[in-house]
């Protein structure tokens, strides 16, 4: 691949439908939350799955998103990304088009049965659910005093308050 062959060395760049797609710069809204959900999921999800940040997901043949978190079944991995998740969330600011849009799409296609935008301009979580034909057909916003459960891990609880 030209990634592996250095050819776009310092870029964040990712492959969605075969193009080859800029990442939007990171505000610090966006960094932190990354970190608080990276320090939440770890720690309630231990020896459950894996919890990938930033990291390629080989979603089909013609996309490799890096999602900015992806809770994917537990196991070795040496020359692949996974190709299947319980979970995938993009935190959005100037990405949030895309990732309601282009990325729910995918997501949806590669058979993601939970996916969350954390719209961090807006104070609330997208979620994303009920695949049906390829897409998402169920979008709930949680606010900040809700409460998360993932649908792979029910007993698992997340406030969004802590996450915005």
């Amino acid at each position: 691949m030209l990634v592996e062959a250095g050819f776009f060395e310092d870029e964040r760049l990712e492959l969605l439908y075969g193009t080859i797609v800029h990442m939007s710069p990171k505000s610090v809204a966006h960094e932190n939350a990354i970190e608080r959900l990276n320090r939440l999921l770890i720690f309630r999800l231990h020896e459950r799955a894996s919890v990938r940040i930033q990291s390629g997901l080989a979603a089909s043949e013609a996309s490799q998103p890096q999602p900015d978190i992806a809770v994917v079944p537990r196991g070795p991995r040496r020359e692949e990304y996974p190709d299947e998740a319980f979970l995938i969330i993009e935190v959005a600011d100037s990405s949030l088009l895309t990732d309601r849009t282009t990325k729910a799409q995918l997501y949806a296609e590669c058979g993601v049965p939970e996916y969350w935008v954390v719209n961090v301009r807006d104070g609330v979580v997208e979620v994303h659910t009920e695949i049906v034909a390829g897409a998402y057909t169920r979008l709930e916003p949680y606010r900040p005093g809700a409460i998360l459960r993932p649908t792979a891990f029910p007993d698992v609880e997340i406030a969004v308050s802590d996450i915005l």
